[in-house]
């Protein structure tokens, strides 16, 4: 009896780690918002990147890029966990595409590797890759002659706060 009891609660929980909706919103490079087919917003936080801030250089190019792969598309996200802030942090999917994978190739995010032990070993390659990939070949943000990583300028305005 024990063991259906846990087995039912472990199918619940993987279903709870899996979104599917249509992105509504898009905040930035790295956050979205998902609708849900009982009309549930979920804010998403994109797991393994971190995209500039909406007032760094490229900031805004990085959530023009999010938006064109993601808005008003229906999507699956992959959560296994929220933030701090109650977001979803997720990996997106839309047509079989990793759309935090594709912010890296196209050099609009940086690979957030103080977050890779949560990454599975497959994808932690794939994205440190395609970090390495943009940056070789310049692309999007590793164009700047020095690009600031977003938890770097969010410390620099903290601190500046003070």
């Amino acid at each position: 009896m024990g063991a259906a009891i846990l087995f039912v609660a472990g199918v619940q929980t993987s279903s709870a780690d899996e979104l599917t909706g249509r992105i509504i919103s898009v905040a930035d490079g790295d956050t979205v918002t998902l609708l849900d087919a009982n009309l549930r917003q979920h804010k998403i936080r994109l797991s393994g990147i971190d995209a500039p801030e909406r007032r760094q250089p490229f900031g805004n190019r990085s959530r023009l890029h999010l938006g064109a792969l993601v808005f008003g598309r229906q999507v699956t996200a992959y959560c296994p966990k929220t933030d701090r802030y109650k977001r979803a942090v997720c990996r997106l999917e839309v047509d079989g595409v990793d759309a935090n994978l594709a912010q890296l190739e196209a050099g609009m995010a940086w690979h957030y590797k103080a977050y890779t032990r949560e990454q599975s070993p497959a994808d932690r390659w794939r994205y440190a890759k395609a970090e390495d990939r943009a940056r070789d070949e310049r692309q999007g943000l590793w164009a700047d002659r020095a690009p600031v990583a977003p938890w770097d300028f969010r410390k620099a305005r903290k601190t500046t706060a003070r």
